[in-house]
Parts: structure tokens; C-alpha cells; sequence
């Protein structure tokens, strides 16, 4: 059995490898080689360790289990379950955990770290799955048989059977659960039985007995990409889901030494940046067009891309999300240029930096001094906490847009 380590970190706190601790030699080690085949952007080297930067999520080496969430405060005793849940909520909020799949009421509940929401999730979907009874599908199957079936194959009867004339290498049709859909979650369930906690191996096991017939291949990610989901196979979808993510994340020890590598990652900007996206999109008003990631021609072949465009009749307005703690009133000279592009070239009278809040409060619109047409900028900061969760959607959506000076549903 696995003995089960956890640690918890904030986004760019630094952890080092002690030899009487959880994090070991091996375990760093493990990290460096994933950090290198994907170009050193999930964290950076220290001397005997590993400082994180801007993306959240888990990576699970073996039995260590090193979570790492965001964190927008100054507190260094921060309450790692109020950050938890709070990426966990905006996980649900831009769907990468599938927000049919998941209710309030798990959400609440205390995880040992995010990529067990995946498992427990996973593994309820297979379990509906097979009560309800694995997809069979008709495939080709040539063997040697004792009995003529289906068609024979004349060559290669006569390069198998030149000795054994009573024997007939065939080809035939077979109807059964062995095909590229339930390979795919039965991948999904010999993954997970490496990692998942003792509470839930019996689950993963006794789930794995039905796909006992279904034929251990290595998935890649072409072979998600043949899958297409219709009406025939439409309960699938949530399961298919979890299991492209958990197999396309998955790293065996071929690579990583001993160890097994598993990693459930997110930029902390762009799920900030989609996160204000989805909320303010549920909570508009009828006049009022949400837009996200609106690129357009800017240079040549180079293009420009706000965060947030909102349209109402008569105005523009641009926002761009920044998931960094500054002082108020004190923008970088990079992010007011960026915005000054934007008033431009969108013909927006205001734009919006939008930040998470601490103890900052909001600035007034300051004029840009380049143009005479009067052009606009903010700075807005927005408190997502609540207690310990993430503060109500509508909420939050009705702060934005009154920083705007927009009308919100009531």
C-alpha cells in the first residue's frame, strides 16, 4: 500500500526538499523532468527546490500529493481551505469540472485536494455507466478457429494452418464492449487505481472487473479525437470528459525515474480571466453583449486582444483582467498602454482594469492625455471571497458592471 503524503502551497511560494520531510530528492527530481518537457513554465529551479509561479492545480508524484492554489491576499497565514474551495467554485464556473456532474453540496465538502473531485467524479460516472450497461459495438475479429466462421482469409489460413488443415483462420464480426469508447475509460480507471486514496480502491476495482473484457491499448490524444458523442452514446459525455483529462495528464515512470506523475495544472490568469467572462455573461442584462477574447488585426500579421468587450447600444467597453495584488492607483506603465490600445482601437470612451481586491479601493476614471477624444481608464478591484467560499456569482457580476456605471438584472 502507498503511503499517502500531502502538502499544500500558495502560488509562488517556494518548497524545498528535505530528506526527513514529505518532499524528497526523487519527488524534485520527478518535478524538473516534467518542468523541462514542457518548456520550464509550470514553476522555476531553486536551489534544492522548486518556486512555484502562476499555475494552480495538483501534481501528484506516486504517493505525494502537492496542491497548489491561488491565493489574492496579503495574510501570510492564509486559510488554504478558503482557497481550495474557491478554486474548485471557479473551476465549476468555467467547466472544467462539469458543472452538471457536480452539486453545492460537494463542493462544500472537505477534499484532500482538487484532483480527488476528478476521481470521486470519474468514478460515480463509470459506476451509472455500467449499472446502466456499457455501449456494445460490432468489430472485425480474424483468428484461428476450429470451425469455419465468418470469412477466411486464404493467405493467412495457408501461413498459419499448412500443418493443421482441420484449423481455419477466419474473420468474423463480434459484437461486444471491447471498442475505442469504453478503452478509453477503462484507461482512465488503471490510471486512477495508481493514485486514487484507500476510500476509494475498492470502488476503482470493483469497477475494473467490468472491463474485463475491454482491451488495455495506449491512449493518445488522436485517439480522443476519433470519438465523436451523438444521441447513441450521449451518457458517456461527462465521463469521457474526466478521462481525457486525467489520461492526458498522466505521465508514467518511463520518463519521471520511479515515480508515476500526475499533474491537473491551470494558468491562474486565464482562469481569472474566464472566470469574470462566465460570470458576467450569466448575469447581463438584455442590451447589454458580452465578448470574450475579441482579437482583431493590430500589426501586420500580429493581433490585439482584450479580455472582455462589453457592447450596449450607444457604447463600448473594454475590460482586462489582472490576477496580481497591487496597490491602488498604481498601475504598471505596460498595463496603461495596453489599455490605451484598447480605447483606441475599439472605440471605447472607458476601459476597465480589473484586479483581485485585498484592502484597495477602486480609482476614478483617469483621462488619457494622448488624444484629445477623452478616452478612460480604471483601476476596480473585486473581493471573490465570502466566509469560506466564493462570494455568490451575481454578486460579484453586479459589482463589475456598476464600476461601469451598467445596469445589472435585479
Amino acid at each position: 500500500m502507498i503511503n499517502k503524503k500531502f502538502i499544500q502551497v500558495f502560488e509562488y511560494q517556494k518548497l524545498r526538499y528535505d530528506d526527513s520531510g514529505d518532499f524528497r530528492k526523487h519527488h524534485f527530481d520527478a518535478m524538473v523532468k516534467f518542468n523541462e518537457l514542457h518548456q520550464n513554465k509550470y514553476f522555476t529551479i531553486i536551489h534544492k527546490g522548486i518556486s512555484f509561479a502562476n499555475y494552480v492545480g495538483v501534481i501528484q508524484i506516486g504517493g505525494l500529493t502537492i496542491e497548489i492554489l491561488p491565493k489574492a491576499d496579503n495574510n501570510e497565514n492564509a486559510d488554504k481551505n478558503l482557497w481550495q474551495n474557491i478554486l474548485l467554485n471557479m473551476l465549476k464556473v468555467c467547466k472544467y469540472i462539469q458543472v452538471e456532474s457536480i452539486s453545492e453540496t460537494q463542493l462544500k465538502k472537505r477534499y484532500h485536494s482538487i484532483l480527488d473531485v476528478y476521481f470521486e467524479l470519474y468514478l460515480n460516472e463509470v459506476e451509472r455507466l455500467v449499472k446502466k450497461g456499457l455501449i456494445r459495438k460490432y468489430r472485425k475479429n480474424q483468428s484461428n478457429k476450429s470451425a469455419l466462421k465468418g470469412k477466411l482469409l486464404f493467405a493467412l489460413n495457408i501461413q498459419q494452418n499448412l500443418v493443421h488443415k482441420e484449423r481455419f483462420y477466419c474473420e468474423y464480426k463480434v459484437y461486444d464492449k471491447n471498442h475505442l469508447l469504453n478503452q478509453i475509460l477503462y484507461k482512465g480507471l488503471l490510471v486512477l487505481k495508481t493514485f486514487v486514496k484507500d476510500s476509494l480502491k475498492d470502488k476503482t476495482n470493483r469497477l475494473l472487473f467490468e472491463f474485463q473484457d475491454v482491451e488495455n491499448i495506449n491512449i493518445q490524444n488522436k485517439h480522443f479525437d476519433k470519438i465523436t458523442i451523438d444521441r447513441k452514446n450521449n451518457d458517456y459525455q461527462n465521463a469521457f470528459d474526466i478521462a481525457k483529462i486525467i489520461i492526458l495528464n498522466y505521465s508514467p515512470s518511463l520518463n519521471y525515474g520511479s515515480e508515476n506523475l500526475l499533474t491537473l495544472l491551470f494558468d491562474m490568469n486565464a482562469l481569472w480571466e474566464e472566470f469574470i467572462f462566465r460570470v458576467l455573461q450569466k448575469h447581463k442584462t438584455d442590451d447589454i453583449k458580452v465578448l470574450f477574447q475579441n482579437s482583431d488585426k493590430f500589426w501586420e500579421n500580429k493581433k490585439v486582444r482584450p479580455d472582455i468587450v462589453l457592447k450596449t447600444q450607444n457604447e463600448t467597453f473594454v475590460i482586462d483582467t489582472k490576477w496580481k495584488i497591487i496597490e491602488a492607483n498604481n498601475p504598471s506603465d505596460a498595463d496603461l498602454k495596453q489599455m490605451f490600445v484598447y480605447n483606441l482601437h475599439w472605440k471605447a470612451k472607458k476601459t476597465l482594469l480589473l484586479y483581485p481586491k485585498t484592502n484597495q479601493i477602486d480609482s476614478n476614471f483617469g483621462t488619457f492625455h494622448f488624444d484629445n477624444l477623452g478616452n478612460k481608464c480604471k483601476l476596480g478591484f473585486v473581493d471573490i471571497t465570502n466566509d469560506l467560499t466564493i462570494k455568490n456569482s451575481k454578486i460579484i457580476s453586479k459589482e463589475i458592471y456598476e464600476k461601469l456605471c451598467l445596469k445589472t438584472p435585479t
